[in-house]
C-alpha cells in the first residue's frame, strides 16, 4: 500500500514536470523552477538587487499563444527577486513574456532598498503604474495580466481603480488575497475600538501595514462601489492555512473565481508564504493566463514553508 501511494505520488510530479516542458517554447531554455519558497527565497536574498529567472527580459515580445505580458508584483517585506523564484521561471518556460519589479522601498540605500511593500499602498500603486507603460512599450501589447501575491493582489487594484490602469489589465490573478483586508493578530479588532473612543487610528502611517488593516480608511475606500473593475477577469487563490490573512476567507470575493487549493487537493498545507510557490496553485495560475487549455490541477503533499 504504501510503495503504491509513493508510486503515485511520484507519478503526479513526474507528470506535472512534464505538462511544464512540454509547454516551453521551441527552443528556450528551460529555467529551474522550485517549489519551495523558503529555500530560495533566502538563497535569491544574496543576491538582492538582481531579475528573478525568465524575468526582465525588455526584448521579448509576446506570443500569438500568449499575447499578454505578465507582471509579477510581491507581497509586504518581498522583493522581485525573493517573491519569484518559481513564478518568473515557470511563467518563462511556458512561452509568457514575464516582468517583475520591486514597489514601496522606503530607502534608496542597498540592501535596504530591496525590502519592498513598506510604503503608502497609494505610493506603490503609482510606481506599478509607471512599470506597466514601461512593460507596454517595450512589448507593444495593448494589456498586460497581473499575478499577485499578498499584498501584491491588493495593491495593483487600487492602480485599477484610481489611476487609469482599468484599461491596461486584462487578467488578474491573486495568490493570498485580501480583498476584506486582514485582522492579523486582531489588530483590525484594536482599531477599530481606537476608532470607537475617538483615537485617530487612521491617521497614525504604518504604510501599507495599517492600510491592509480591515476597516480601515484604505479598505473603506477600495471595497466602496466593489473592488471589481469592470472589464477585468479575476481569480483568487486561497488557502486555509493561511496565518497572515486572517480570516483566509478575506482573499475570497464576490464576482470573481475564487479557488481553494484544499478543495482540490487536501494534501496540501500551504500557508501565506508558500503558496507563492505552491506546484498546486501553480497550476490553478496558468488555467487562469490561459483558460482556452485548462490542464488537471495535480494533487501532491505540499508543507508549510518547505512545499513539494
Amino acid at each position: 500500500m504504501i510503495r503504491r501511494r509513493v508510486a503515485g505520488l511520484l507519478g503526479v510530479a513526474a507528470v506535472t514536470a512534464a505538462v511544464v516542458a512540454a509547454a516551453a517554447p521551441a527552443g528556450a531554455a528551460e529555467l529551474p523552477a522550485p517549489y519551495d519558497f523558503t529555500v530560495s527565497a533566502v538563497t535569491a536574498g544574496i543576491n538582492v538587487n538582481a531579475d528573478p529567472p525568465g524575468a526582465n527580459n525588455w526584448s521579448c515580445q509576446p506570443s500569438a499563444e500568449h499575447p499578454e505580458p505578465v507582471v509579477l508584483v510581491h507581497g509586504t517585506g518581498g522583493n522581485k527577486n525573493t517573491n519569484w523564484q518559481t513564478y518568473a521561471p515557470l511563467l518563462h518556460n511556458n512561452g509568457y513574456c514575464v516582468f517583475a519589479l520591486t514597489y514601496g522601498t522606503l530607502t534608496d540605500s542597498l540592501p535596504l532598498s530591496q525590502v519592498g511593500g513598506l510604503g503608502p499602498i497609494e505610493t506603490s500603486a503609482a510606481q506599478l503604474a509607471a512599470f506597466v507603460d514601461k512593460v507596454l512599450a517595450a512589448t507593444h501589447a495593448p494589456k498586460v495580466d497581473i499575478v499577485g501575491h499578498s499584498q501584491g493582489t491588493l495593491m495593483p487594484d487600487y492602480y485599477a481603480k484610481f489611476l487609469g490602469g482599468a484599461s491596461k489589465i486584462d487578467k488578474y490573478v491573486s495568490l493570498a488575497s485580501l480583498w476584506h483586508g486582514t485582522d492579523l493578530l486582531g489588530l483590525a479588532q484594536l482599531a477599530d475600538a481606537g476608532r470607537t473612543y475617538g483615537f485617530p487610528v487612521d491617521n497614525i502611517n504604518f504604510g501599507a501595514g495599517n492600510e491592509m488593516l480591515t476597516g480601515s480608511a484604505f479598505m473603506t475606500r477600495m471595497r466602496a462601489g466593489g473592488v471589481a473593475v469592470p472589464g477585468i477577469t479575476y481569480t483568487n487563490i486561497v488557502t486555509k492555512y493561511d496565518e497572515l490573512v486572517v480570516p483566509y476567507t478575506s482573499g475570497i470575493e464576490p464576482g470573481m473565481t475564487n479557488i481553494r487549493v484544499q478543495d482540490q487537493c487536501p494534501l496540501d498545507f500551504t500557508e501565506h508564504v508558500e503558496i507563492a510557490a505552491d506546484p498546486v496553485a501553480s497550476v490553478d495560475v496558468l488555467n487562469a493566463l490561459d483558460p482556452a487549455h485548462p490542464r488537471a490541477v495535480p494533487c501532491q503533499v505540499v508543507l508549510p514553508f518547505a512545499g513539494a
